[in-house]
């Protein structure tokens, strides 16, 4: 099977652990794309594991195993996945493990964090050790008051992705940068964003199954977030092109004409996948 630019796919029947994008990579709102439960089926016969690595973080990892169950993929478990999240309470246990978190995002972000044993408020905490802004889909006006409020304080400011947009069927809403890029109009202030494109989600979950670099494979809708962060791990990547980039996008970074992250391979949707692994 040959990628979108006449690649040879052969190499990755090799790969043992394949980490997925969700939003515009297997599923675009609420439709599942073709081919993703026989690519999954396929992957656990060859003895492969899947697992999910979202910057999405407005979901917990409980909220996504029961909306991938609505889809149809039925076999999950919460070890399929690792979150943006997830990442964000990892790193704020290392920085702040008994520190007050002013925290803005979705309620089952912030009970993502709170159940792993942060500290963590929603309200104005003048006390606070840090500010944590996630993806928030129900965001309002008093939540942006609060935390413009919050920046006003020389604190750690962190942000669980960088992500302009979240992808949907008619087409795409603000994601986390975009409000992150309203606060830094508003109060001067950039967070630390944790979740793709740095590596640490794909080395988690690569250390967690003892997979060696060589034997993993990245598939993601995104440039600068999937494609970077396996770049950053130095894994090897399969852009798809069934979400945000498009097809002249990738040709411009491959010609140079355009400064991105470049993939390794590219494909119109993950049915490519499929198709080079049945071969």
């Amino acid at each position: 099977m040959k990628d979108f630019f006449g690649k040879d796919m052969a190499a990755l029947k090799n790969k043992k652990l394949f980490l997925f994008d969700m939003d515009g990579t297997i599923y675009l709102g609420n439709t599942l794309f073709d081919g993703v439960l026989e690519l999954l089926d396929e992957i656990e016969k060859r003895g492969g594991r899947y697992v999910f690595i979202t910057n999405n973080s407005s979901k917990s990892v409980a909220d996504y195993v029961k909306k991938l169950n609505r889809l149809g993929i039925e076999k999950v478990t919460e070890e399929n996945f690792f979150t943006s999240a997830q990442a964000t309470a990892m790193l704020m246990k290392e920085k702040f493990p008994t520190g007050i978190l002013y925290v803005q995002g979705t309620r089952s972000f912030v009970e993502e964090l709170k159940g792993a044993g942060l500290n963590v408020t929603t309200e104005y905490a003048e006390d606070a050790a840090a500010i944590v802004v996630g993806y928030d889909t129900e965001l309002n006006y008093e939540k942006m008051m609060t935390t413009c409020k919050m920046l006003k304080f020389d604190l750690p400011y962190y942000a669980a992705n960088p992500d302009w947009v979240c992808p949907y069927e008619f087409g795409a809403a603000p994601d986390c940068g975009w409000m992150c890029r309203g606060y830094e109009m508003a109060m001067g202030k950039t967070p630390e964003f944790i979740g793709k494109p740095q590596p640490t989600m794909i080395n988690v979950v690569r250390g967690k199954f003892g997979v060696e670099k060589e034997e993993v494979l990245v598939i993601g809708d995104r440039l600068y977030t999937d494609i970077a962060s396996g770049n950053n791990a130095g894994v090897d990547t399969l852009c798809v092109l069934s979400g945000e980039v498009s097809a002249e996008e990738v040709i411009e970074t491959i010609q140079g004409e355009k400064e991105a992250e470049k993939p390794v391979y590219t494909a119109m949707d993950v049915t490519a996948l499929l198709a080079t692994l049945k071969e």
